[in-house]
């Protein structure tokens, strides 16, 4: 864990919250080809009560991430590292002498923080008095979006604005100052924080849309965009150069459709997704054919991802805050051969998914915590892949609210 958090750079992993463990998931299953849900990692980093020691799968899996062959090989290397035995013998027989200097180092820094505890005169802030808000500069992606703020009634030398989920992603302001830019370079709902002293005194939602229709080729950390005239014609589809780009390269790549917007208030639990998916490109690193749909809403996301049979085991189902492991639980209903257009159905009911194909249910399950109202929908291919049509209604008013080829309807 030390060594993962060390290679990450995301701050102190007590303050990660359920989007960095969402982006740790994600990031472990593009090294290793094995999806660790955001539970799981939240179990093993002690977020949630858990009396069972992780699983082999897991272990091995977060060994090849911190760069080991298993974790056979993390734990040979650990041992290997440790001091001589001799060194072990002298610690042994000095233990008396170390215990002591413990007690008195203890009883130290006791008196030395107690002392300090008395004297804190640390600042209480009011955060209705504090200006923190938000505005997107452009539309379309990239986007810098302005900050909006009145700092006055704080003192401190440290206050920062953190831009997402990632706590390394900051602006550092000094006394005095009214304003502040952040870049952004992918539409969604984030939710902006203002930190003092590294605590989060006021925070707000901030949404950057994507404007109609948006396609990406997801380089890391900035991807190649493509308007909504490059990709959509009825149907979504990436344009052959981007096909010869994809062919070209030795490193897998990952293409998405975006689309963020208001969707007139669907609820994220209440919905039917109906769409028409076709891999477009099965090459060299692509042969599994992986594709997902994310559903975001305002306080949550579900994310369904398939593959050829032959590769559920890398598969992964996130029902908001319940994650389905491929490695721990029978997927294969979400083996799908792409390679000719597929009808796919999502329907979510009173926090109940369930996934179907050609009218037979695939999948399903639940979910505890509300997604909230939904804001926007990704379709994500290792490679690349076309929608041929795609339309959203609401359960609620049994009104189609997102379509292809339509757009919005209402």
């Amino acid at each position: 864990m030390k060594q993962i958090e060390d290679s990450l750079g995301w701050g102190d992993s007590q303050s990660w919250h359920n989007d960095v463990f969402s982006e740790l998931s994600e990031r472990v299953q593009q090294k290793t080809k094995v999806l660790l849900s955001p539970v799981t990692l939240k179990r093993v980093w002690g977020r949630i009560e858990y009396q069972s020691a992780p699983s082999k799968t897991t272990l091995n899996t977060l060994a090849q991430f911190a760069g080991y062959a298993n974790w056979r090989d993390f734990k040979g290397n650990s041992i290997s590292k440790k001091k001589p035995n001799a060194f072990k013998k002298i610690a042994t027989a000095n233990l008396g002498v170390i215990m002591l200097s413990a007690s008195v180092m203890t009883v130290i820094f006791i008196s030395f923080f107690s002392l300090k505890g008395s004297n804190d005169n640390t600042q209480v802030i009011d955060p209705d008095q504090i200006l923190f808000s938000s505005k997107p500069l452009a539309k379309g992606m990239p986007n810098s979006v302005v900050f909006e703020l009145d700092l006055d009634n704080i003192s401190s030398d440290s206050i920062h604005i953190q831009q997402y989920w990632d706590p390394t992603k900051t602006i550092a302001l000094t006394k005095g100052q009214t304003q502040a830019t952040g870049q952004y370079y992918r539409p969604g709902y984030f939710r902006a924080k203002l930190l003092v002293d590294g605590k989060a005194i006021k925070q707000h939602d901030l949404f950057i849309k994507s404007e109609g229709w948006l396609g990406t080729v997801d380089y890391q950390p900035i991807p190649k965009y493509l308007n909504s005239n490059l990709v959509y014609n009825g149907s979504l589809a990436m344009p052959n150069e981007i096909i010869k780009e994809l062919d070209q390269s030795d490193e897998p790549l990952r293409t998405s459709f975006h689309f963020v917007d208001d969707l007139e208030h669907i609820s994220g639990d209440n919905f039917k997704l109906n769409a028409t998916l076709q891999n477009s490109y099965r090459e060299k690193w692509a042969v599994c054919q992986n594709t997902g749909i994310v559903i975001l809403g305002t306080k949550g996301a579900h994310f369904v991802s398939f593959s050829i049979p032959g590769c559920v085991s890398d598969l992964g189902m996130m029902m908001n805050d319940v994650y389905k492991n491929g490695k721990e639980h029978n997927l294969s209903g979400l083996g799908i051969d792409f390679t000719e257009p597929k009808e796919i159905e999502i329907r979510v009911e009173d926090k109940n998914l369930t996934v179907s194909h050609n009218g037979e249910t695939m999948f399903t399950g639940s979910y505890n915590e509300t997604v909230g109202r939904l804001v926007g929908i990704r379709f994500r291919f290792l490679g690349a892949g076309n929608v041929h049509q795609f339309k959203i209604t609401d359960l609620e008013g049994q009104n189609e609210i997102l379509a292809i080829p339509n757009q919005l309807i209402n």
